[in-house]
């Protein structure tokens, strides 16, 4: 089998006051020991300076012990933001942009910031990426959980239900329309997203579903777990979803309506995990996934669904060893004739 490409990790990546605890070295190393021979980290701007951050995440895979690439956010729009998309697609090979719905005070951009984003790569010929969830309806969750007096774990899926991760997705998937520009959605989470993506498709649409190992694999069960040590190494955005969401993933991963597999991989210890154990909004979000996808991929996609095969098969087993039976008889006597003729 040739080594697999993980599409959608953040190695040594600054996030909610912490930094993911995998540098390129440490976080390849995990990779290569499960069969993923590339990947492609998400560079972030420093400052807001895309130039900058590019540099910067050049700097830290200077440890790299195997094939990876870029992409590249984009937290605001500004001339320079568009200068540097230039500077970095005819320059640096970058042929893909990442826009956050999510994260309000920190990654989000504005729905005007998107439509811009969303311009400058069709006049540059990259793809923009988006991370759906609507930003302003996930604070109103976090404000009304907090209110309720919901501060653990379980708080976290229950401020960001898959409503708005299917809202923003359909936003996006809209606006990409209107600008008449391809869109690749990371880590479709929900069967709300799912259906967005499903149906843009159908219609025509250019769009790229990327559900990861996590979503096909888990449930929300260990977030409501009494340990909270536990139930935070569950926490990312957006959230693993209750049961049936995973399977109607796989489902559509089998299908074609989903195209590939990612992990999303961005760890933190449950040191870093514990500054949220009395605010679940304080918790870093992130798993880990990137040594693991295609075992995992290999289990749910292939050993799961040949065992349902096998045990549908089985209803059929005598009709099975009749056919098998009659088979064997035929070409016996088939070659007792043609001894006699000869």
């Amino acid at each position: 089998m040739p080594g697999g490409i993980d599409p959608h990790t953040h190695m040594e990546m600054p996030f909610m006051g912490q930094e993911s605890i995998d540098d390129f070295f440490s976080g390849q190393g995990a990779a290569l020991a499960g069969g993923t021979t590339m990947h492609i980290d998400f560079a972030l701007p420093v400052d807001g300076d895309l130039a900058a951050g590019y540099q910067a995440w050049e700097k830290k895979a200077e440890k790299s012990c195997m094939d990876y690439g870029f992409h590249m956010a984009v937290t605001k729009w500004n001339d320079d933001v568009a200068k540097d998309m230039e500077w970095l697609v005819k320059e640096k090979g970058i042929n893909s942009f990442k826009f956050f719905m999510a994260y309000k005070g920190a990654l989000m951009v504005t729905d005007e910031e998107l439509i811009q984003g969303f311009k400058k790569c069709k006049e540059l010929g990259a793809l923009p990426q988006v991370h759906a969830e609507n930003g302003d309806g996930v604070v109103e969750g976090q404000t009304r959980m907090i209110e309720l007096g919901i501060t653990g774990p379980e708080g976290h899926p229950l401020s960001r239900p898959p409503v708005l991760e299917g809202e923003a997705t359909a936003r996006a998937i809209r606006l990409a329309k209107f600008v008449n520009t391809p869109l690749y959605v990371v880590h479709v989470m929900s069967i709300d997203a799912l259906d967005e993506v499903s149906r843009a498709r159908h219609s025509g649409q250019r769009v790229i579903g990327e559900p990861v190992a996590s979503g096909l694999a888990l449930d929300d069960s260990k977030l409501w777990d009494p340990d909270f040590k536990i139930a935070a190494q569950y926490v990312m955005s957006p959230p693993i979803r209750a049961a049936g969401h995973s399977q109607a993933l796989q489902a559509a991963l089998s299908s074609g309506v989903l195209q590939l597999v990612a992990t999303d991989h961005c760890p933190f210890n449950s040191t870093q995990k514990a500054l949220g154990k009395y605010d679940f909004r304080k918790i870093p979000n992130g798993v880990n996934g990137v040594e693991e996808r295609m075992h995992i991929v290999w289990d749910t996609m292939v050993v799961l669904v040949f065992l349902h095969f096998h045990s549908r098969l089985r209803h059929f087993l005598p009709i099975l060893q009749t056919f098998e039976y009659l088979c064997f008889s035929f070409i016996f006597r088939f070659r007792e004739m043609s001894r006699l003729v000869h």
